[in-house]
C-alpha cells in the first residue's frame, strides 16, 4: 500500500528522470555486452552485400544505382529487426525478478518500460550509423545536405522507437522471451517485404501494391530516400509521421495495460 501511495504522488517530471535513469542503465548493459547489436550490426551489412552484389544487378540493372536505391531502405529494416530486442529484453527481465525489485523502489510505474525503449536510441544510433559508414565504403553517397542527413537519422531513430512500443507490449504478453521474436516476425516480415525497399511497388500486382502505398516502411523508405539522395519529402514525411504516432498512440496503453496485469496491478 506504501509503494502504491508513493508512486500516485509522483508527477511527470520525477517519472521521466526516473525513466532516463533505467535508460542509462540499459544502454550501460548495452555496451558491457556488445554482441548484443550483431542484429543492428552484422545482419544488415550482409543484407546490403548480398542485394547488392547478388541481385542488384538483375533487379535494378545496374549495382551503383541500385545501392543508392537499398540502402536507405535497408535502413528502415533494420530498425525493424532492432524493435525485436526490446520485447525480449523486458521480457527476460521479468522473468529474473527484475521487475520486483522496481516495484518495491519510489518510481514511476511506466519507468521501466520507458526506460528500456530510451535505451534504444543508442542502438539504432550505432546501427545507421555503421550502415552509413560501410554504404560510404560500398560507393554509397549522400547527395543532399549533412542537415538533411542528420534529420534522416533523427526520424529514424524517432521511428525505432514508435516500433519498439509494439515489441514492450508483445513482451508483456508472452511468458517466454523466447518467443517474442516469433511472435514479432510474424508482425515484421509483411511490413519489410511488401514495401518498396527492394523493388518498386510499380512492378507488384495490384492488390499488394494497394497495400505497399499505405506500409509505413513504404513512407520510411521513401522519406529516407529523399533526404539522402534527394526528391520530395512532403506527402511521404506526413504520412511517416502518422503512422509513428499511431504506433505510440496504440500500443503504449496497450503494453502499460499487459504491463500491469503482468506485474499483477
Amino acid at each position: 500500500m506504501t509503494t502504491l501511495t508513493v508512486r500516485s504522488s509522483i508527477g511527470p517530471v520525477q517519472a521521466l528522470g526516473h525513466s532516463l535513469t533505467l535508460a542509462g542503465r540499459n544502454a550501460r548493459k548495452i555496451f558491457q555486452n556488445p554482441e548484443q547489436l550483431i542484429d543492428v550490426t552484422l545482419q544488415p551489412l550482409i543484407m546490403m552485400l548480398l542485394f547488392t552484389y547478388v541481385f542488384g544487378g538483375a533487379l535494378g540493372g545496374d549495382r551503383d544505382a541500385y545501392l543508392q536505391m537499398l540502402l536507405p531502405g535497408v535502413m528502415v529494416q533494420t530498425t525493424l529487426f532492432a524493435s525485436l530486442a526490446t520485447g525480449m529484453s523486458l521480457c527476460t527481465d521479468i522473468s529474473k525478478g527484475v521487475f520486483d525489485r522496481f516495484r518495491s523502489m519510489p518510481i514511476g510505474r511506466s519507468a521501466p518500460l520507458v526506460g528500456a525503449v530510451l535505451a534504444d536510441v543508442v542502438r539504432f544510433t550505432i546501427a545507421i550509423v555503421i550502415m552509413l559508414g560501410f554504404g560510404y565504403l560500398m560507393g554509397f553517397r549522400i547527395q543532399t545536405s549533412v542537415f538533411a542527413a542528420l534529420l534522416d537519422i533523427v526520424l529514424m531513430i524517432g521511428f525505432g522507437l514508435s516500433l519498439c512500443w509494439v515489441s514492450v507490449w508483445v513482451g508483456m504478453l508472452v511468458k517466454n522471451p523466447q518467443a517474442v521474436p516469433g511472435a514479432m516476425i510474424a508482425f515484421i516480415l509483411p511490413l519489410g517485404f511488401a514495401s518498396n525497399i527492394f523493388v518498386p511497388s510499380e512492378t507488384m500486382p495490384g492488390w499488394l501494391k494497394a497495400f505497399t502505398d499505405i506500409n509505413p516502411v513504404t513512407f520510411l523508405t521513401d522519406v529516407n530516400r529523399a533526404l539522402l539522395t534527394g526528391g520530395p519529402v512532403g506527402s511521404h514525411l506526413l504520412g511517416a509521421l502518422a503512422w509513428m504516432a499511431g504506433f505510440v498512440l496504440v500500443f503504449y496503453p496497450l503494453a502499460m495495460r499487459a504491463y500491469k496485469r503482468r506485474m499483477g496491478g
